[in-house]
């Protein structure tokens, strides 16, 4: 019974440690467009650096998905934006939730106090930040605009 259990668990490791590595999986799913790169690109994509002239292509491999996609039509023609934003929480205080109602029994006289306690939780607020927008003309990167994150 341990060999079939452990064989288990050693399966369900690798698979989540395969879906690990996105860059491998990306660069896979564009293997024509990643094989045309040179060696240096390939590399440069894999260390997420990006640069005017870059293709869609090319920016989903080094990237992937974007949280946003804009589109904007200009008197030159269409421009298409990516947005990658940065998530988390910001701790906002507490908020009272209701009562935890306690019932106390003295030994000695068998008499019975009931009090009240006020119970509170943690209020979180869920918060974003575009941290990347990659602007495209005619399926090339033309704009490249980073948050300071100062």
């Amino acid at each position: 019974m341990r060999a079939p259990t452990a064989l288990l668990v050693l399966l369900i490791a690798l698979i989540g440690l395969s879906g690990c590595n996105t860059f491998d999986r990306r660069a896979q799913e564009k293997a024509d467009v990643f094989a045309t790169l040179s060696p240096e690109d390939q590399a440069r994509l894999e260390q997420k650096v990006i640069r005017v002239g870059d293709t869609t292509d090319m920016v989903y491999i080094a990237l992937g998905h974007p949280d946003e996609r804009r589109q904007t039509a200009t008197a030159d023609g269409e421009t298409i934006a990516w947005i990658y934003n940065r998530y988390w929480q910001e701790y906002r205080g507490e908020a009272h939730s209701g009562f935890v109602r306690h019932v106390i029994t003295n030994s000695k006289t068998g008499a019975t106090s009931v009090y009240f306690e006020p119970v509170s939780r943690p209020v979180y607020a869920q918060r974003q930040q575009p941290v990347l927008r990659i602007f495209f003309a005619n399926g090339l990167v033309s704009v490249i605009e980073q948050a300071d994150n100062r």
